[in-house]
């Protein structure tokens, strides 16, 4: 009593200080709380499909992959328009006055004896059509019409004057080697083809990362409010404690030193409880950011309340089954084959390259005289007056070394091609591999600390027992409430894992858009 009585004053006055500067601190749940005058935060419920949904309604990279995937819609039409017919109109006025140096036969005299003025007014109109052939030819019809007049001095001998011609031609040529056939000359819209159907899948695969970035932010704000949870059983816990305590000390059964420690153990709860604020805040933020509302609502305070509980029960899992959803689904593997593809028909494209230049030429005409357009017309297509012919043209450059040099880039282009897609295909299976033991490990790391949770509370709850008929000490009570909230905290850290491991899992095997039925068009 005497030791006691001596050190009483020194002990009133530390516990003082330590209870003045506890009861600074909100407690009951309540730390981190804003002051009255602050300014209400608007909260919003969100579950995970609207926020999926959210982001990609609003996402910049989806806007942008989605543009460039229209571009290559684009490409397409820019390819086929090469087969697009043309369609030309020339019309033509030339008046040529110039002196004569020798008669002119049927028009002067045998001699000049003076300069002659020879006057010549020409109109001529032109119509062409061509058409590009799927088969590496062209068609190409000419009609073109003209009136010539000359100066009456010197066309004494002329049949009209003025005179109507008129001209009507059909030219074909075919190529017989080199860009010649249907499959050549549509090369270039198949590899157009590709290239858009793989921006398809690129475009998929980018809706897919961002769900799944989505689903991983928001199973971290559900463990960060959680946590939080945790965090205030905790304090509460220990204010319990303490309370328990100061009682304790008032009728003598129990020393300072039990109260100091209770009290330590409430401060540090506090720190605990705000850190765990601190988190949901940043969670929010972050999840806020991949739904992308704008600058003036980022500025806004916002808390988002997730609506959506996490999953706890086992889903049926097949290792090859997911392997072959993944070699079947993910967009890789189909943006690979559409390489390989297009580096086949490079490559062909550039064999038919090798080949010598060989084209067949056929040319057929009508043509007519007459007085007016009218009489030129009716002679144009009687046809009395005609012509035909055709002819070969053979070509081939020496050494050929541009053509063969590329059949040899596209080789080797062709086989890497060949080369990433075997790469893509071993890379899906490890990693769908990975993710499915990453379910399995998670779903048991679930079991196991609900476990060691159970029991943490066994034994708190035991030892709780024992400082009540004074067998244990508060130190041991305020250990054993650590340990149950460390197994708490781990249990709930397994469960939100396990989740995320889903939503890996499902990335990896391209369903990702399944779970929310939601079709990309």
């Amino acid at each position: 009593m005497h030791t006691t009585t001596r050190s009483h004053p020194l002990a009133r006055a530390t516990r003082l200080f330590i209870v003045l500067w506890i009861l600074s601190w909100p407690m009951n749940g309540s730390a981190g709380a804003a002051p009255d005058d602050a300014p209400a935060e608007r909260r919003e419920t969100l579950s995970l499909a609207d926020a999926a949904v959210l982001a990609l309604q609003h996402n910049l990279d989806i806007s942008i992959s989605r543009r460039t995937k229209e571009s290559r819609l684009a490409d397409i039409i820019i390819e086929q328009a090469k087969f697009d017919p043309t369609f030309s109109i020339n019309g033509q006025y030339n008046r040529t006055v110039s002196p004569l140096n020798r008669p002119i036969f049927g028009g002067t005299g045998v001699a000049l004896n003076q300069i002659t003025v020879f006057d010549q007014l020409a109109y001529s109109f032109t119509v062409d059509a061509m058409q590009s052939l799927v088969t590496g030819g062209s068609i190409d019809v000419n009609y073109s019409p003209s009136r010539l007049h000359i100066n009456q001095d010197v066309a004494r001998g002329f049949l009209f004057n003025p005179s109507w011609t008129g001209g009507l031609a059909l030219t074909i040529t075919q190529p017989l080697l080199r860009n010649a056939g249907i499959d050549i000359n549509k090369t270039f819209i198949k590899i157009a083809q590709n290239n858009a159907e793989v921006e398809q899948h690129v475009f998929r695969d980018r809706v897919m990362s961002v769900i799944a970035s989505v689903e991983q932010t928001y199973w971290e704000l559900v463990f960060a409010n959680e946590n939080l949870k945790v965090a205030q059983t905790a304090l509460k816990a220990a204010e319990e404690l303490l309370a328990s305590n100061r009682a304790k000390f008032k009728a003598g059964v129990m020393s300072m030193v039990d109260v100091l420690q209770a009290e330590a153990a409430v401060a540090s709860r506090i720190e605990q409880v705000l850190i765990a604020e601190r988190i949901i805040h940043d969670q929010e933020d972050q999840l806020r950011r991949l739904l992308n509302p704008g600058e003036e609502s980022l500025r806004e305070d916002v808390r988002i309340i997730p609506t959506d509980p996490p999953v706890t029960l086992l889903e049926p899992l097949s290792l090859q089954e997911a392997i072959d959803t993944a070699i079947e689904r993910r967009p890789e593997i189909i943006q690979a084959k559409k390489n390989v593809e297009s580096g086949e028909l490079n490559k062909e494209f550039a064999r038919n390259q090798l080949l010598p230049t060989l084209s067949v030429q056929g040319t057929i005409g009508l043509s007519g005289l007459g007085k007016d357009y009218g009489d030129s017309f009716s002679r144009n297509f009687s046809g009395d007056f005609y012509n035909y012919g055709a002819g070969i043209v053979l070509s081939y450059p020496l050494g050929n070394r541009s053509a063969f040099s590329m059949y040899t880039k596209r080789q080797l282009e062709l086989k890497n091609a060949e080369a990433a897609l075997a790469s893509v295909r071993q890379q899906i299976i490890v990693g769908v591999r990975e993710a499915v033991r990453r379910v399995q490990t998670d779903f048991k790391r679930i079991e196991t600390t609900r476990s060691a949770r159970i029991m943490a509370e066994k034994q708190l709850q035991a030892e709780r027992e024992r400082l009540r008929v004074g067998l244990s000490t508060t130190r041991m009570v305020l250990d054993f409430q650590r340990d149950l909230a460390v197994a708490q905290a781990n249990e709930l850290r397994a469960i939100i894992d396990y989740n995320k491991s889903l939503s890996n899992l499902a990335r990896h095997k391209a369903t990702t858009l399944d779970r929310y039925h939601i079709q990309l068009e």
